[in-house]
């Protein structure tokens, strides 16, 4: 097995970054985008909210798994040799001052531009006699109505505080009694965080509002004073699949636990919140000192977003609409290509959002669902959007129209368990025949599968993709999809749903890569094969590389002289240009417009021939080996020709690229050129859509 070398293992756990670490260098990549003087306005305050919603999510799994560690008492190193608290302290030590970095730009570049541009966020004080009196209005109709406020005392507990809810801490006095009380008001989620005022006006955050109105809460007690708070908790729905006899009952009830019983992992307050204040939610939430963070006039940033809504598209980037893959053009502009037909020619490769989502992977679905001759559909959802997502409506088309329909959902996708059980349920109530995979396994594979009766008999038509059945996600991820009639592929992807959906043991597989099954098994011979040439090339492009088996069998290739570069827009745990480890190891990070999301593999060389596949899986243990993830080659020469561009574009981009050195830091790329690939890409499709 590959990663086995001595020489390696010397290096010992110095030779791995911190995954926690890589991740807010990650995120501190996406600040930088926010503090890009080059880009529209509102689409830096939308990289600053992106920077915040970032973070909660890190806390809730990363920083929430190291407390439960600390809970625990669990001493064993991570595979870089450092303990839950090293971590936790490093990760405080590396956000200060990147929430430095963020309060800088929000204060001194956006605030100002925002003003000049018309778009002002003010404070009560700030408004005038027309200003107060509509917001008093807005107050009346559509806040109070719905504000709870809760004080503590002996017959009311410290009241549980719902995860990444914004609220305010109030210091009460009785005017009677001078008797001073402790009350929390929750801001209503429901409502926008920013208050339109009307034309003119500027926006008033609602806790602003629900401030000035305090005395409208409490009637008869005397306001001392108050401040914003916001606490997240961690996000393990702990879930026993052991016991369960209905995981979809049991994701039910751990959502329920998780609103209830979920541990604090931070608290942040208001920098001018007094010491007393803060230790008491600092005590009732028990948290140490060092989980509490501070923030200045706003906190929840990732409220930010709503400023990109508004209809400003003087301050974003240019429209860019989707265009249709050539192959699919019908010659009369309103309807759609016959699928099976193009597909019995050749395979399709789409890339989204540069192509159209809609006009690809939901025609596919939809085309499947109305075909007469179509028997069957098999599909795989993750995340999935609303209610009216296409393809989860094409799917109960095809059911109630009496066809299999077979749909494995995920039920655990972290953050999309509630939206997933919706859909499970709209699809069993469509007659489709739904199942939750394989126990102790998320089914992270993207996958399609048509069964159709044609002349010569059954015919399988296949979607293996690198993305979610997302058309809100299609239009901001980048991801490739590829669509074909080759039978093997077919009979892989069969097999494969088959493993999914019945009691079969793990299948052979003749062309697919598959995790757990063969996926590392694949790898290390394709790995070991490069080894062997004196031209051995890999290149990767993946949105984490974190496995320690994977980097070690990475680093033994490079010390056999095996050139390996990787694209990886998120978490690297792998140190790459170490002398004698992985001097031939280069890792690069491309941020932009759309979020870098394709996995793409590619061994040989030019001279040899490449060998090219392209899938769900990331270089992450979660992907290797807790999750079904699935890889298909991609074999036709145009869409090797195609890949190809695609690896000379990123090598050239110096717009908003980055590059990791040995020690773990991440330097930007200089801008020489100004070439993007993003742009390239754009300017790609616009051309085809010429044609």
């Amino acid at each position: 097995m590959l990663g086995d070398d001595p020489t390696i293992h010397s290096f010992g756990p110095s030779r791995f970054l911190n995954r926690e670490l890589s991740w807010l260098e990650f995120d501190a990549r996406v600040l930088a985008l926010a503090e890009d003087e080059r880009l529209p306005l509102l689409e830096r305050v939308k990289f600053a909210a992106i920077f915040s919603t970032n973070l909660d999510e890190f806390f809730q799994v990363r920083v929430g798994a190291l407390h439960e560690q600390l809970r625990a008492g669990v001493t064993a190193p991570s595979a870089d040799g450092r303990s839950a608290e090293q971590v936790c302290g490093e990760i405080r030590a590396r956000l200060v001052p990147l929430l430095a970095r963020q309060r800088d730009v929000l204060a001194n570049e956006l605030a100002p531009r925002l003003v000049e541009a018309g778009i002002r966020i003010a404070t009560w004080k700030d408004l005038g006699e027309d200003g107060r009196a509509l917001a008093s209005e807005y107050f009346v109709s559509h806040v109070e109505p719905v504000l709870t406020p809760l004080s503590v005392d002996r017959a009311h507990p410290f009241p549980a505080i719902s995860n990444l809810s914004l609220n305010l801490a109030v210091w009460l006095e009785n005017p009677e009694t001078s008797a001073v009380a402790f009350a929390r008001v929750k801001t209503p989620a429901m409502l926008p965080r920013f208050v339109r005022l009307g034309e003119g006006e500027p926006l008033l955050p609602i806790e602003e509002l629900i401030g000035a109105k305090l005395d409208q809460l409490f009637p008869g007690m005397r306001i001392l004073e108050h401040h914003p708070f916001r606490v997240t908790l961690d996000a393990d729905l702990e879930l026993d699949e052991g016991e369960a006899d209905d995981l979809l009952e049991a994701v039910a009830e751990g959502l329920q636990r998780r609103l209830r019983m979920n541990h604090p992992v931070r608290l942040e307050v208001e920098r001018a919140m007094p010491a007393s204040m803060r230790e008491l939610l600092r005590e009732n939430l028990e948290l140490r000192s060092e989980d509490v963070y501070e923030f200045d006039a706003l906190s929840d940033l990732g409220d930010l977003w709503e400023l990109h809504e508004l209809p400003r598209p003087d301050l974003k980037y240019p429209p860019a609409a989707a265009v249709q893959p050539l192959v699919l053009r019908h010659d009369e502009p309103e309807r759609a290509a016959d699928f099976f037909e193009v597909l019995r020619r050749e395979d399709v490769l789409v890339h989204h959002p540069y192509e159209s989502f809609r006009g690809s992977v939901e025609e596919f679905v939809w085309q499947a669902a109305r075909d007469a001759n179509v028997l069957a559909i098999k599909h795989t959802l993750y995340r999935t959007s609303g209610r009216e997502n296409p393809v989860v409506l094409a799917l109960c088309h095809a059911a109630q129209a009496g066809k299999q329909v077979a749909v494995v959902v995920e039920l655990r996708a972290r953050f999309d368990e509630q939206a997933n059980i919706e859909r499970a349920q709209l699809l069993e109530r469509a007659g489709a025949h739904v199942v939750y995979g394989v126990i102790g396994l998320k089914t992270h594979a993207k996958l399609a599968l048509v069964v159709r009766q044609e002349a010569d008999g059954l015919h399988r038509y296949s979607h293996i993709g690198t993305g979610n059945y997302n058309p809100i996600t299609a239009r901001a991820y980048e991801d490739l999809g590829l669509f074909t009639s080759d039978p093997e592929i077919g009979r892989d992807v069969a097999a494969l749903f088959n493993y999914l959906t019945g009691l079969s043991r793990a299948p052979t597989y003749q062309k697919l890569l598959v995790a757990p099954h063969n996926l590392r098994e694949r790898f290390d011979e394709m790995l070991a094969a490069e080894m062997r040439e004196p031209d051995g090339q890999v290149v990767i492009k993946v949105n984490g590389v974190q496995d320690p088996e994977m980097i070690d069998a990475l680093c033994e290739a490079s010390r056999a002289g095996v050139r390996i570069e990787l694209f990886v827009r998120g978490v690297c745990c792998l140190r790459p240009g170490v002398l004698g480890l992985s001097e031939g190891i280069s890792v690069r990070s491309i941020l932009g417009r759309y979020l870098e999301h394709s996995r793409i593999f590619r061994f040989g060389s030019p001279r040899r021939g490449l060998r090219y596949f392209l899938g769900s899986a990331d270089l992450m243990t979660r992907n290797l080996s807790q999750r079904v993830e699935a890889l298909t080659p991609v074999e036709a020469p145009e869409h090797v020709r195609r890949l190809e561009q695609l690896f000379e574009a990123a090598r050239r981009d110096d717009d908003h690229a980055w590059e990791l050195d040995q020690s773990g830091s991440w330097a930007r790329i200089p801008v020489r050129e100004g070439f993007s690939l993003q742009r390239a890409l754009q300017d790609a499709a616009r051309a085809q859509e010429a044609r």
